[in-house]
């Protein structure tokens, strides 16, 4: 990797304070003096553009910003969506207990019915809030540090010519619900309506690299985007159509996507775990050199 990736890697892993945020918007204009930064109406996003998307033959995104940490992690099964969705109930579980107990304690204390409801709201938007504004994952290894390496070092590999023909944009605020993509979609919709958004999310744990091409994309682009990938032997590269495959990322809020990220493989099938939680610490160099190499063999084949 870059001395900048592994710089990123080493000092910026946590990304989720306005302050924490602005030292690495800091961090990538001294190396990339080029880029801007542009913000939503209110201020709240900030996505790092480097590049012109109007000019660009292709527009390659990750989320910058990092989540709360997690006692468990957020567990997706890409080509499973009842396994996926029944994780995430099972996780409401313990939440409504909670929630319940509090509550149930409450109405006991003040003898009012009205005060178990208070506070069992109370104990949902908390723990709610917690998830989304508590402390931060301080291990961003995959999600999305992996991302944000991955644009570096396409960035860095791609001759002067490639690059102008290329923007990168880091999103914001991912993690709280794709806001930063929505606002760079809504900057640039006119642009983006026929353009080809390549998001890579999560992309350093696992050998299962796969490519996931929506309805507007595949018909265009998914020959090719398998041919420029067709030389790797040491993993394994799936190009999946989306209607197939669950993997909810900022790729999302574009018309012409692809989104991208790894995954391990078990008897139940493909599935991502770690991520949210401490132990999202892995970072397998060779994903990022087989997507670096692969995407940029693909975007010459884009006119």
């Amino acid at each position: 990797m870059t001395s900048v990736s592994e710089e990123i890697l080493e000092k910026y892993q946590i990304r989720k304070t306005k302050k924490q945020k602005t030292a690495f918007i800091e961090f990538l204009r001294a190396h990339f003096p080029e880029l801007r930064v542009e913000t939503d109406a209110l201020g709240y996003s900030r996505n790092i553009v480097i590049g012109n998307p109007e000019s660009a033959k292709a527009v390659l995104g990750a989320h910058y910003d990092t989540c709360a940490v997690m006692p468990v992690p957020n567990f997706i099964m890409p080509k499973s969506l009842f396994i996926s969705v029944l994780y995430a109930f099972v996780l409401v579980i313990p939440m409504l207990l909670i929630g319940s107990l509090v509550g149930g304690f409450a109405g006991w204390i003040f003898d009012d019915s009205n005060a178990t409801a208070l506070f069992t709201l109370l104990t949902y938007w908390g723990i709610l809030f917690l998830m989304i504004f508590g402390p931060a994952n301080k291990h961003t290894v995959n999600d999305n540090t992996s991302g944000v390496i991955t644009l570096i070092e396409i960035m860095s590999t791609m001759s002067p010519e490639e690059r102008a023909q290329t923007c990168f944009v880091f999103f914001d605020n991912e993690e709280k619900g794709l806001f930063g993509s929505a606002a760079f979609e809504k900057e640039h919709r006119k642009t983006m309506k026929e353009k080809l958004l390549i998001n890579f999310d999560c992309v350093s744990d696992g050998d299962y690299l796969m490519l996931i091409p929506n309805k507007k994309a595949f018909p265009e682009h998914g020959e090719n985007l398998g041919a420029a990938f067709a030389d790797v032997t040491d993993k394994t590269v799936l190009i999946e159509k989306s209607k197939y495959v669950y993997y909810p990322s900022d790729q999302k809020n574009f018309r012409k996507n692809i989104g991208v990220a790894s995954f391990k493989k078990s008897k139940l099938g493909l599935y991502m775990d770690r991520i949210h939680t401490p132990r999202d610490t892995v970072m397998d160099e060779r994903n990022i050199t087989v997507l670096k190499s692969g995407i940029i063999k693909f975007l010459d084949t884009i006119q």
